[in-house]
């Protein structure tokens, strides 16, 4: 199977809700705060959420068990704060000065390019948020708190499909 192929049985696809960042760094923490938003929601069996915080690297074995991965993250991409970025996972570099994900002791970017070199690259759309403030505090900003209900439309729409 292709990194851009689903298993062609849908019905047994384990499809993970990713959501990382730093909650104590203000907007950092936005795929934190949607992740437990999604928790909370009646979701399609075979979906997990999964509050990633910034684990890095032990994040590896959640990702390599997927076969379909939704990534929300902050992403410094340059556009004004609450912009919203979605792409697939071959769309971006391994690394890169224009797609920047955050802080965390490696970028979950660079995690999932790397669960390729084990063997298993799941099928990944990244779900980005421009933030508007890093500073400390456990508060969203204005413009990205007010984005949250549209990054999850965006993410029950991305599982719809999958489970349609």
């Amino acid at each position: 199977m292709s990194k851009s192929e689903l298993p062609h049985n849908k019905d047994t696809h384990k499809t993970i809700i990713l959501g990382v960042g730093n909650e104590l760094m203000s907007d950092e923490g936005v795929g934190v705060h949607v992740a437990r938003e999604m928790m909370t929601r009646k979701l399609p069996a075979g979906v997990e959420v999964i509050e990633g915080g910034t684990d890095g690297f032990g994040l590896l074995n959640i990702i390599t068990d997927a076969d379909r991965l939704i990534v929300i993250d902050t992403l410094k991409g340059g556009s004004k704060p609450g912009t919203i970025y979605q792409f697939h996972i071959e769309d971006a570099p391994a690394t890169s000065d224009m797609f920047k994900t955050s802080i965390h002791q490696i970028g979950i970017l660079e995690v999932i390019h790397l669960s390729g070199l084990i063997g298993k690259t799941p099928y990944t759309t990244v779900i980005g948020v421009e933030p508007g403030s890093i500073a400390m505090g456990m508060e969203l900003s204005d413009e990205v708190r007010q984005k949250v209900p549209r990054v999850i439309e965006i993410v029950e729409k991305v599982v719809s499909v999958i489970k349609a």
